[in-house]
């Protein structure tokens, strides 16, 4: 039986007036949090600042959005407490550990970073804090941790997408760039080498971006000298806007292709032309025909909280529905006991969000089969195509 997230929390929201404002940023609540206290207190663990700034700043807008819209559960205000982990696994363990250690939070969403929720994975784990990222796409985020959840596909799944799509394009050698480090950037590079060659093509080049590179000629030398026709970069959002418009200055035309991470505005504005035809695999299109009502109402009233008619990002969808997706199992817990939260969580059964029907299977992975690739068209990302892997 499919769970609406209107059908499922409005009873909740509707027995106390609306409150209004968005969650309340960073430091504790008066009154405490959990069953007793005057407020439910949920994490917010994501990058503001360093490397990912941009995109965690773009799912951090989704959750405070739907905090928003959904601004109560078990008849108790909820209180966002937002933590900046930086982009950086050392500052990333010390957030975990403010938020369920000096905060009480009763769950946490987020990160936007692979790396960063590795990190804290044990820490949420060992104090059975549930906690639910929503573009953490690394198969090992919720490997051997019963407590670490997402609303997002994977790595594997999105490697085979962008393979895919290539091929199709009747590409046969590909360039793979990743950087040193980052758990993101290096297992989409092999997810996507591996059903790159699977599919019959070549990986012709391999470079490596190392930490504060901003010169990426010698790699792109390199590419060049390999006639690859197509360059696969996973890199940050900080790195992707420069190497897309280097590789062009060099005189490189091959296609640039990515996954999620280069679905942001940034990435064009400082590649200006550079970035036109470049492709990506994403989560979410807001112009998709078979939205859930859920995310028709969601589109317009997240454009007025922003102030404005950009395009939607796909990790602010995808955070919207991670908190959306915490207060249904809260709900359905009638507790803010962890280890009752976790099993709810368990036991999703099809909640219907903005990014579509989510369940989790035993790994508390999504169990998704739709990726929607995008391109770069006159300075706007444009839809693609919609792809369906496993059918």
């Amino acid at each position: 039986m499919k769970r609406n997230v209107l059908a499922v929390l409005l009873t909740a929201v509707m027995t106390a007036a609306m409150l209004a404002g968005c969650g309340s940023g960073s430091g504790a609540a008066s009154g405490g949090s959990g069953d007793g206290g005057e407020v439910i207190k949920i994490g917010v663990f994501e990058p503001l600042t360093g490397e990912n700034g941009g995109g965690g700043s773009q799912e951090a807008d989704g959750i405070k959005y739907a905090n928003q819209v959904y601004p109560e559960v078990l008849g108790k205000k909820v209180e966002l407490v937002i933590v900046d982990n930086k982009s950086d696994k050392g500052e990333a363990t010390t957030a975990a550990t403010r938020l369920v250690e000096q905060e009480g939070v009763v769950a946490v969403i987020g990160s936007y970073g692979s790396g960063v929720s590795i990190a804290a994975g044990d820490i949420f784990k060992n104090a059975k804090v549930p906690a639910m990222g929503a573009s953490c796409t690394n198969p090992m985020v919720t490997e051997g941790n019963d407590y670490y959840f997402r609303t997002c596909f994977l790595d594997p799944f999105q490697g085979t997408v962008m393979a895919n799509y290539c091929t199709q394009q009747g590409f046969t050698k590909a360039a793979i760039v990743y950087q040193n480090g980052d758990d993101y950037s290096t297992g989409l590079a092999n997810f996507f080498k591996a059903s790159f060659e699977g599919a019959g093509g070549s990986v012709v080049s391999e470079g490596v971006i190392q930490t504060n590179d901003s010169d990426y000629n010698s790699i792109l030398t390199n590419i060049k000298a390999s006639d690859a026709e197509v360059i696969f970069a996973p890199s940050s959002i900080t790195v992707a806007g420069a190497f897309i418009k280097q590789a062009r200055a060099l005189g490189i035309d091959a296609l640039i292709c990515a996954g999620d991470t280069w679905e942001n505005e940034a990435i064009i504005d400082v590649a200006g032309e550079a970035a036109e035809g470049v492709v990506l695999s994403t989560f979410y299109d807001e112009n998709d025909a078979s939205a859930s009502e859920e995310a028709k109402k969601f589109v317009p009233g997240f454009k007025e909280y922003l102030g404005g008619d950009a395009i939607i990002p796909a990790v602010s969808a995808l955070g919207y529905d991670a908190y959306c997706v915490v207060l249904d199992a809260i709900e359905r817990a009638g507790s803010t006991d962890g280890e009752a939260v976790r099993q709810a969580l368990a036991d999703t059964s099809e909640f219907v969000g903005v990014t579509g029907a989510i369940t989790f299977d035993e790994n508390g992975d999504a169990q998704k089969n739709v990726a929607i690739v995008k391109t770069v068209e006159g300075g706007k990302f444009k839809y693609l195509d919609t792809v369906v892997v496993g059918e």
